[in-house]
């Protein structure tokens, strides 16, 4: 790929997994509020601890380099989930326009994955 574009596909994975791991760590932090938020909108308490779960590991995952695409399919589902169920009624103006922000670098990066600096690609060439 690019080398101009891996920079620019690193810089998009440690947005999103800095503003991921610090979502999941916000949520773990105060389950019980991030409990009843989802209990609220109609959602059960299993999805508050998968959702902090996927943004937190997801995150850090992004981070690390490993599990880039599987972690951005995921992150993109739960930003998919916040506007549906939480940001749409409240328009794009702030509403659901920073969710929208980050499922579009969780479609980049699940489309194309990010190999700059990640563990994977240090891990693969490894074994090569």
């Amino acid at each position: 790929m690019d080398k101009k574009m891996e920079w620019g596909l690193l810089g998009g994975r440690i947005v999103l997994g800095v503003i991921m791991l610090a979502h999941g760590i916000q949520k773990f932090g105060a389950i019980g509020d991030t409990i009843a938020m989802f209990e609220s909108i109609g959602q059960p308490a299993w999805l508050a601890y998968t959702t902090a779960l996927i943004e937190g590991v997801g995150g850090l995952f992004l981070l690390l380099g490993i599990f880039v695409v599987p972690s951005a399919v995921l992150l993109g589902l739960t930003m998919v989930g916040a506007i549906v169920m939480v940001k749409l009624q409240m328009g794009l103006i702030g509403g659901f326009e920073f969710p929208l922000s980050l499922l579009g670098l969780s479609i980049i990066l699940a489309m194309t994955g990010s190999r700059k600096y990640a563990i994977s690609e240090l891990i693969s060439k490894k074994m090569k």
